[in-house]
């Protein structure tokens, strides 16, 4: 038998997890440290844990109930845990048990007091630290006291909280184990905690403390408010001193009690300057040894501070890495690209692959450095002006950090080499020009198609370099960006000059409606034609209403109706099968891999529409768009000068219902590119799982495009690295990625600056003008959609797989988005009121409650 129940703190360090736990480990790792100080102790190791449940069979039926459970049904979680932690207390302490705790306090003293801490396997993990979900016992007293307090220590293991927050991170309870780490008791001056990352802004130069009189209980019960301390660069630079009228003391009889601080303390400091200096430099030296920022419980005792715990930071924002040591702003890319979600490794390298820009992963996200930038004067001004039109909290963002003179320096821009050259010529309002741009790109990906079938193995990875070359060429392609540029400016000017000349604010709504060529808006309206060949037969309708993926067109055209309704959708997914929420990760299950995401999409339109909506929604926009264009020329040829106003923004309507239409397309091209890339993947997958290289197919998701050219090369993978790369991703999907993100790790949301709002209401975006007032419908997730004719969609971001939605809705409010990003673009093309960038709408905002949107100035309003 190798099972050790007992051992001592000093014989552990991040290795032995498995056997003492997270706790345990880090203890033991620190006590290793020079200069660092831990109470002496022992672990009782996951061997006597799984010893004591040995007695208990039923256990292991109540743990596989237990992870079958949904994690927001807390009755249920909350029963099942009850008994399972029942059965654990009726559970006698094994003898050999026993005896090797009772031989580690002979060793340590029999009659001292001990801290009893529950150190469990998943616990104090760079991605979830578990902190204060099992159980602390201070001040224990007695051999028998002690080995009561390691039972409760291990029946804490599946405490209701405990439990749920396995669940919210897809930890497998049955997985979990329990150590538990017995300590010498100290009795402190001081105590508190300590961030060597600053947990509210996340920056890395800034560090945290926190400090009561007497143990840290009092600090994490809440009972009294701590002195706060800032420090950075070895210097304090706030502090913040509480009042302490109480404080917990240990008793000589074991436990602890509350106990008066004497009137004349109380406003004292729990700690001196010199003191806070030293706690943080001590923090550092932590840091550097563990390799994250971290989380540190300590003590002082005459004069010392003893660390008696210390975790991973697991809230922080990671940081991109760079090649230097200067500072530097990010930009995020997915509050542009409508998929602030955390993306796959392969989805990162590919986007990274095929992107003209050069962009930096962190947290699962892309991001761009700024830093260049905004360190000139010109181009300065220029990024912001152009963030501020899209996105206003990221010019907020931005101006937060530059208003820190000395974080991005002014670079004296270099003189002019000679005089400016010619201005661009500007482009003709031609719609064979975006005829043209459309046919190209559609050729250049039938060749694509064709090309790709003949090649695999290794030969594929550089077939595949080759092809991302030529993607990128289509990105750059200078007639396309100047198409897109024309449609853009053309907008902007009809809203700033129509503004000025008539009083009106976002005229350009109105006069994109119904505009040729927006692939996205087109989308949606045909799905309203599937819903015109679904609505005659009702078993296709019950069909759509339970239909899985699997066999989904074969089962279709089964039924009365159904070969009629397959051709139908079939003809919907050639042209639009590639698209999918988040499509920016090849990763992501695209509608033609998983068609029943559109049959919710489908009923609505059954349900809410009548025959020939489509024809009769794109009409309507179109002559509403004549009668504001009509209108905006007569009341400009009444103006004084007002007929050359008037030719000027007649041009400029021309322009703009020319253009605008093609912003879409090129986001349609990188994904139909991005479909074939996959499939091709796919079936190098497909083939290293039947060698029986991978597991899963799936298991490619985990590797950048390098590594899995490797794995197909060398036919050899490292099942630890994907492993890894899962829980990181688990990890990453919980964060929640900032607009703007500094080399210090400074993580910055931005803020609206405005008081032109009525009392109560979430400020926004405005980006299509218009007031509507409904019931908000909040939806997370395109399966869940169940639309009524008046609702409002209130989600988080839109892609372009969003926009069949707006066909049903009368309103769009989202958590993210700008000016001239897809959602907004297309509720102008439908007409819709929209407000994005409205922080936490989701959350604030309920399902079913009664909203004014008000998408011409930027709010939305709740109604009784």
């Amino acid at each position: 038998m190798n099972e050790r129940y007992v051992v001592g703190l000093r014989e552990v360090d991040e290795s032995r997890i498995a056997l003492v736990g997270g706790k345990g480990a880090h203890l033991g790792a620190l006590s290793r440290i020079d200069g660092v100080r831990v109470p002496d102790g022992f672990c009782v190791t996951t061997d006597a844990f799984r010893l004591v449940l040995a007695g208990a069979p039923a256990i292991g039926d109540l743990l596989d109930d237990l992870c079958g459970l949904d994690p927001d049904d807390r009755e249920a979680i909350g029963a099942v845990s009850a008994r399972i932690r029942r059965t654990l207390d009726g559970v006698a302490l094994p003898d050999e048990v026993s005896a090797a705790i009772d031989r580690a306090l002979t060793r340590l003293g029999d009659d001292a007091a001990y801290a009893v801490r529950s150190s469990a396997t998943a616990e104090d993990l760079p991605t979830a630290s578990f902190a204060g979900q099992q159980d602390t016992y201070l001040n224990v007293i007695g051999a028998a006291e002690i080995r009561r307090h390691v039972s409760r220590c291990w029946a804490s293991l599946f405490t209701e909280r405990a439990v749920t927050y396995r669940q919210r991170n897809g930890i497998d309870h049955r997985t979990v184990e329990m150590a538990v780490v017995v300590q010498r008791m100290l009795v402190p001056q001081a105590a508190g905690v300590l961030f060597t990352a600053d947990p509210v802004t996340s920056n890395r130069r800034v560090a945290s403390v926190e400090a009561v009189v007497g143990l840290g209980e009092a600090l994490v019960s809440g009972l009294v408010n701590a002195d706060a301390y800032r420090v950075r660069d070895d210097r304090v630079v706030e502090r913040a001193i509480a009042a302490k009228p109480l404080a917990i003391q240990p008793v000589p009889t074991g436990g602890t009690t509350r106990q008066a601080v004497d009137d004349d303390r109380q406003e004292e400091p729990a700690l001196t300057d010199e003191q806070v200096l030293r706690l943080v430099r001590l923090g550092r030296r932590i840091e550097v040894h563990l390799g994250h920022p971290q989380d540190i419980e300590w003590c002082l005792v005459d004069s010392d501070f003893h660390i008696v715990q210390s975790r991973p930071v697991t809230t922080l924002f990671p940081i991109p890495e760079a090649d230097d040591a200067g500072n530097h702003v990010y930009l995020s890319v997915g509050h542009q690209q409508m998929m602030t979600d955390a993306m796959t490794p392969l989805g990162l390298s590919i986007w990274q692959l095929t992107a003209l820009a050069p962009m930096h992963v962190a947290g699962g996200r892309l991001f761009v450095d700024a830093t260049r930038q905004l360190s000139s004067p010109a181009s300065r001004a220029a990024l912001l002006a152009m963030v501020g039109r899209s996105d206003p909290l990221t010019r907020d963002a931005l101006e937060t950090v530059l208003d820190r003179a000395d974080f991005v320096p002014i670079v004296t821009d270099a003189a002019p080499a000679g005089p400016p050259g010619p201005a661009p010529t500007p482009i003709d309002t031609d719609p064979a020009i975006v005829t043209e741009l459309i046919e190209r790109s559609q050729a250049s990906i039938a060749d694509l198609r064709r090309d790709i079938a003949t090649v695999s193995g290794p030969a594929l990875f550089s077939f595949l370099l080759e092809a991302f070359g030529d993607h990128k060429r289509a990105l750059a392609d200078p007639l396309s960006m100047q198409v897109i540029m024309a449609g853009m400016e053309a907008t902007w000017w009809l809203n700033d000059q129509l503004q000025e000349w008539l009083g009106e604010k976002n005229a350009a709504d109105t006069l994109t409606l119904s505009a040729p060529h927006n692939i996205t808006s087109e989308m949606g309206l045909a799905l309203l034609d599937v819903a015109d060949v679904v609505r005659p037969h009702p078993e296709v309708v019950t069909f759509l209403h339970r239909a899985g993926d699997e066999n989904f067109l074969d089962d279709l055209a089964r039924l009365p109706g159904g070969p009629q309704a397959r051709a139908a959708l079939q003809a919907y997914l050639d042209r639009y099968g590639m698209r999918c929420v988040g499509e920016i990760d090849i990763s992501r299950p695209r509608w033609i891999e998983r068609p029943s995401t559109l049959a919710p999409l489908i009923l609505d339109n059954v349900r809410n529409f009548e025959p020939g909506a489509r024809e009769r929604r794109f009409e309507q926009g179109r002559q509403a768009a004549l009668e504001k264009e009509r209108d905006v020329l007569e009341r400009l040829r009444a103006q004084p000068d007002g007929q050359r106003r008037a030719d000027e923004t007649k041009r400029m309507i021309d322009r703009v219902r020319t253009f605008i239409g093609y912003r879409e397309y090129p986001k349609y091209a990188i994904v139909s590119r991005y479909l074939v890339y996959k499939q091709a993947l796919l079936a190098e997958a497909e083939r290293l799982v039947r060698a029986g290289v991978l597991g899963t197919t799936d298991d490619i998701f985990y590797l950048t495009f390098d590594e899995l050219h490797d794995v197909v090369r060398t036919r050899r993978v490292d099942d630890r690295l994907i492993r890894r790369r899962r829980d990181e991703f688990r990890s990453y999907r919980q964060l929640t990625p900032p607009r703007v993100l500094t080399s210090e790790g400074e993580a910055l949301l931005g803020a609206y600056r405005r008081d032109d709002v009525p009392a109560g209401a979430l400020v926004g975006l405005g980006v299509s003008g218009g007031t509507v007032e409904g019931r908000a419908r909040v939806i997370l997730d395109l399966a869940e959609a169940d639309l009524q004719p008046d609702d409002i969609l209130v989600t988080a971001f839109t892609d372009p797989s969003w926009s069949p939605l707006f066909v049903a809705v009368r309103g769009l409010v989202t958590e993210v988005g700008g000016l001239m990003t897809h959602g907004a673009v297309i509720a102008r093309e439908y007409g819709l009121p929209a407000v994005v960038g409205v922080a936490q709408a989701t959350t604030l905002i309920r399902d079913g409650q009664r909203i004014r949107v008000n998408g011409t100035d930027g709010y939305v309003e709740f109604l009784s």
